[in-house]
Order: structure tokens, then C-alpha cells, then sequence
């Protein structure tokens, strides 16, 4: 069984960074593909960045030039670096796992999910 515990999350001033990790066990990680997502309350969950088993990315224009997704196969752990971050970055974010589509952004497409950690960002 697939398991993907989140961390890294908490609250920073507009213009922060901060970095989340995914720790993911249970399956070949390396073959599959892997993302962020991220919900605010009262709105749909968006798709942030993904990554193949290859390493290519894909961002949603909103974070483009400010975060950046990665994994170190050796450590089953994907990250996402969050740099100049904005008030409406606040959001629990999500790692995604077992994706079937090469970096998608949509939700549909991954069958494994972590429980989240918190972003808030104040202005």
C-alpha cells in the first residue's frame, strides 16, 4: 500500500519560501508519476507541479518562476520548493502519487494521496 506523508508546511510573510517534502513507501517510486496540488477553503483543487520519472515538469502559470518541483529517487522523497510566495499561495497542499498521465495537473489522473500540510502566507 502506498504511503505519502507531507511536511514542510506552516506560516510566512509574503515574499518567503518555504520547502515541502513528501516521503512516499510502498511502491516502486522512481517508475511512476508524482505532483503538488494545493486547496484553499472554499475553492477547487488546483494542480501546481508535476513531475515524470524522467524529471521533466510541468507548473500551473500561477507558480511558474517561483516554485520548483524535484525528487531524490535514493530517499523516495519529492519536493517543492516555494520561493517568493504570495497571500493567495495559502493553501493545504498535497503530494500526489501513482499518476498515469506524464505531468498532469489533473487530480483524476493520480490514485494516491497524502493527507496535506498547511500554507499560509500573510500579507
Amino acid at each position: 500500500q502506498v504511503q505519502l506523508v507531507e511536511s514542510g508546511g506552516g506560516s510566512v510573510q509574503a515574499g518567503g519560501s518555504l520547502r515541502l517534502s513528501c516521503a512516499a513507501s510502498g511502491y516502486t517510486y522512481s517508475r511512476y508519476y508524482m505532483a503538488w496540488f494545493r486547496q484553499a477553503p472554499g475553492k477547487e483543487r488546483e494542480g501546481v507541479a508535476a513531475i515524470d520519472s524522467d524529471g521533466d515538469t510541468n507548473y500551473a502559470d500561477s507558480v511558474k518562476g517561483r516554485f520548483t518541483i524535484s525528487k531524490d529517487n535514493a530517499k523516495n522523497t519529492l519536493y517543492l520548493q516555494m520561493n517568493n510566495l504570495k497571500p493567495e499561495d495559502t493553501a493545504m497542499y498535497y503530494c500526489a502519487a501513482e499518476g498515469v498521465v506524464a505531468g498532469s495537473l489533473d487530480g483524476g489522473y493520480y490514485n494516491s494521496w497524502g493527507q496535506g500540510t498547511q500554507v499560509t502566507v500573510s500579507s
